[in-house]
């Protein structure tokens, strides 16, 4: 996931759409989605409800269909009628559904593990424990965010004020710390001629620019009959193709695109299945037997693989051991998603709103994570000793607890869930309905 491995640098009155749920992703509130999100941060919602079906299916107020004819009736009183029913639909659908605990859980333990890795990557070549588990975790956390992200963007469409959360929630955020990084990168590496670049996403931003390009294909991977298997042959080609290049870091967007397709296919009863308690139990062999097969692979396996950036001759391998990890890996990040899944709480508990805030400490952590490589802190021998590698790990944990915090969220929201209502063109249909 990260970018320093060692070897590499779209009538009249239209009908209500369905509502989307507030969550998001790595997401933050109010974002369109993951989509939280977004949709992304991001943004990820329910399909439509039923309740909007009968609105849907409803007929006009003034057709024939709606037991009364158009002539007979006057046509003022019956755009009266139709634009407050509008209103009161509009009103509706501006109301959230409550969060659900289990996925902002999921979120918060999810986004503990990626700053816990980030600890550990300098760490992997003193300490083969450190390296397996930095694998273990590798294979599982984006995956699991990235399916939760799909998950809460099957109701995403073209309607306009969703493009506008995608915009404001996603591509604004990339933007601004695409050259946040940057700027960072210019003053604390001492490095003040690297260049600024939107199409080469730098570090952590490269998941904001995925998100972006996921979600505007959602509409297409719900109209396709195999939408998952589709995804996954995409992210095979892509693993054979070196010529493909790092604009907008597309080789993680194809090559994770089958979890977010995952995502956008999953109901309800998905989850509900894998939170059994018959599940619960059996993640944990599961998960023993994986740090096993992570130690003893860990010095035999180039990490590279479980960041989905490269190709595979690009990686120094056949190119048909591109599609054999892509499908290898695909289904053992799969198994442990689902392990992961299984032990998450869906009651509310003390973290639970964290994961409200999960894309401002993916995003601010990542400061800390390369100002530690930056300013040599990794320098320290004590920090390659098991107690340190121990403290090292508190310490993440405990520092993307308070960067997902609702102080910060307060602090950086103009950056991450900017309003920018300035910037959009005023709806026609939605200023006539607020006249109604």
């Amino acid at each position: 996931m990260t970018n320093d491995f060692p070897a590499y640098g779209e009538r009249r009155v239209p009908l209500p759409p369905p509502r989307q749920l507030p969550h998001d992703t790595l997401t933050h509130t109010g974002a369109a989605a993951p989509a939280q999100a977004a949709g992304a941060t991001a943004t990820m919602a329910p399909v439509a409800t039923a309740s909007a079906t009968a609105t849907a299916a409803r007929p006009p107020a003034d057709s024939p269909a709606a037991g009364g004819t158009s002539r007979a009736r006057p046509q003022h009183r019956a755009a009266g009628r139709g634009g407050s029913r509008a209103k009161n639909e509009a009103t509706a659908d501006a109301k959230a559904k409550p969060r659900d605990a289990f996925f902002d859980n999921a979120k918060y333990l999810a986004i503990v593990l990626v700053a816990m890795g980030h600890s550990w990557e300098p760490l992997r070549d003193g300490s083969r424990s450190a390296a397996a588990l930095y694998i273990t975790v590798y294979a599982f956390h984006m995956p699991a965010f990235i399916i939760i992200s799909g998950y809460f963007s099957r109701s995403f469409d073209m309607r306009k004020d969703r493009l506008q959360r995608l915009i404001t929630g996603v591509a604004v955020p990339y933007i601004l710390f695409e050259v946040a990084y940057t700027l960072f990168k210019r003053w604390a590496d001492d490095d003040p001629g690297y260049p600024i670049s939107l199409t080469d996403p730098w570090y952590l931003t490269w998941f904001l620019a995925a998100l972006f390009i996921w979600r505007l294909t959602t509409p297409l991977w719900k109209i396709v009959r195999w939408p998952v298997p589709l995804a996954l042959a995409v992210a095979v080609l892509a693993s054979i193709s070196p010529d493909i290049g790092d604009d907008l870091d597309l080789q993680r967007v194809l090559q994770f695109l089958p979890f977010f397709v995952i995502g956008l296919s999953l109901r309800p009863e998905h989850f509900r299945l894998v939170r059994r308690k018959k599940a619960r139990i059996l993640a944990v062999p599961v998960f023993a037997a994986a740090l096993v097969f992570a130690y003893w692979a860990a010095p035999r396996m180039n990490a590279a693989w479980f960041y989905h950036r490269d190709a595979a001759q690009e990686l120094a391998a056949p190119w048909w051991s591109g599609a054999v990890m892509t499908l290898a890996m695909f289904g053992c990040s799969l198994v442990l998603v689902a392990c992961f899944f299984a032990w998450i709480p869906g009651r509310t508990m003390w973290c639970t709103a964290l994961g409200a805030g999960t894309l401002y400490g993916y995003l601010l952590h990542g400061f800390l994570a390369k100002g530690s490589r930056f300013w040599n802190w990794y320098d320290n021998p004590w920090m390659h000793t098991p107690w340190g590698a121990v403290l090292l790990t508190l310490i993440a944990g405990t520092v993307i607890t308070l960067l997902c915090t609702p102080p910060v969220q307060r602090m950086f929201r103009w950056a991450m869930e900017p309003k920018m209502t300035w910037a959009f063109k005023k709806d026609p249909v939605g200023m006539a309905r607020s006249r109604n």
